[in-house]
């Protein structure tokens, strides 16, 4: 039997909170064309004259808002929650976390599953939606870095999870006692925000995405890709789940960059806006990520909070992520398991060649 192993890939970290640190961390992520996805001298002009000058220093202040003893959050949390899964899934899986920009690298990770001598991989973006700018170029690089050799080896991708019982049921389970307990008149999703090109791009018809006000209503063959439509399917699974009525939870989305337009609507714009209608109570969750990370702690918890409450809110409270909770283990060992039961069951995964592949 080929031993198998499990890659957790999350997006990444500066290594730490000061500001070469952070330069390097983001001259790597934004360099990435699928991230930045423009003429490649006019992301080399944006990124060396522009954002590293500016942004890092200031990148760096936050993160030391945050920063842990042990690490930065993201890194803390995906560590345990990769210890959590190793220990689960010992005797099926080798377990190792990789980071696609900064460290623990992609190819390091590789590497230390193919010295235990791993030759079959399941790859698991950390990402429930799916985003050519996160999954999509986690999964390009991994299938990259395992191509490399002359004999590649075996290779199953673990599909976006944002409508998962498993995801949604773990979610629920961690925000549940959290609103209940601080009384919230109204729940906020706030996901991370793509720039509304981004989402276009993944519209097979050019006609569906953002040519409506309803284009995220529901989920379909025109919207599948579409990373704004899964988030919305997040927030409505997550809305069920939790018993919350139609008016009281909304959308959001956060952390824009640049001057071109982002998907709407805005969380620094929606937060005064709630405020305005006479919220004093909002619980936030940021379903986008499944671990706390600067874009949790301190762009909502410190800095979304004090907009709030400047604006006449009483309280804003975040919703911890699923981070390492023991719902969230059992889910990743739910989803690992069915990715490579749906590839063993399937009779065109007999005939298919071992090559890199996702499932779904």
């Amino acid at each position: 039997m080929p031993r198998k192993g499990l890659l957790l890939v999350n997006l990444g970290t500066p290594d730490a909170p000061e500001t070469g640190a952070v330069r390097r961390y983001l001259r790597e992520f934004l360099s990435d064309p699928r991230v930045v996805d423009i003429h490649p001298v006019g992301r080399w002009l944006l990124l060396n004259l522009i954002i590293l000058p500016f942004r890092s220093p200031k990148s760096a202040h936050a993160y030391r808002t945050v920063w842990r003893p042990e690490g930065s959050p993201l890194m803390v949390y995906s560590r345990a929650l990769t210890a959590a899964v190793a220990e689960r899934l010992a005797g099926e899986y080798d377990v190792e976390l990789a980071m696609r920009y900064g460290n623990p690298s992609l190819p390091d990770a590789v590497a230390r599953l193919k010295a235990r001598g791993v030759t079959d991989f399941t790859v698991m973006p950390l990402y429930p939606q799916e985003a050519p700018s996160s999954s999509g170029s986690s999964l390009a690089r991994t299938y990259e870095v395992l191509s490399e050799p002359w004999d590649v080896p075996n290779v199953r991708a673990v599909p976006a999870f944002h409508d998962h019982p498993a995801f949604l049921g773990a979610f629920v389970e961690v925000a549940r006692p959290v609103i209940t307990g601080m009384r919230a008149d109204h729940v906020l999703f706030s996901f991370h925000g793509v720039p509304e090109r981004h989402v276009r791009k993944s519209d097979p018809s050019g006609k569906h995405c953002l040519a409506s006000g309803g284009c995220c209503d529901v989920l379909t063959d025109a919207n599948r890709h579409c990373y704004r439509a899964q988030c919305f399917a997040t927030a409505r699974g997550l809305a069920q789940g939790l018993g919350l009525s139609a008016g009281g939870w909304s959308v959001s989305f956060q952390s824009r960059l640049g001057r071109t337009p982002w998907i709407q609507p805005y969380t620094d714009v929606v937060l005064p806006e709630l405020a305005a209608r006479g919220v004093k109570r909002l619980a936030v969750m940021c379903p986008a990520f499944v671990a706390d990370c600067l874009e949790t702690l301190e762009e909502v918890a410190l800095r979304g909070r004090e907009q709030f409450l400047a604006s006449g809110g009483e309280e804003l409270t975040l919703v911890p992520s699923l981070n390492a909770h023991p719902a969230w283990v059992d889910g990743v060992v739910r989803l690992v398991r069915e990715a490579e039961a749906r590839v063993t069951s399937s009779p065109a995964a007999a005939a298919a060649p071992a090559a890199p592949s996702p499932v779904g």
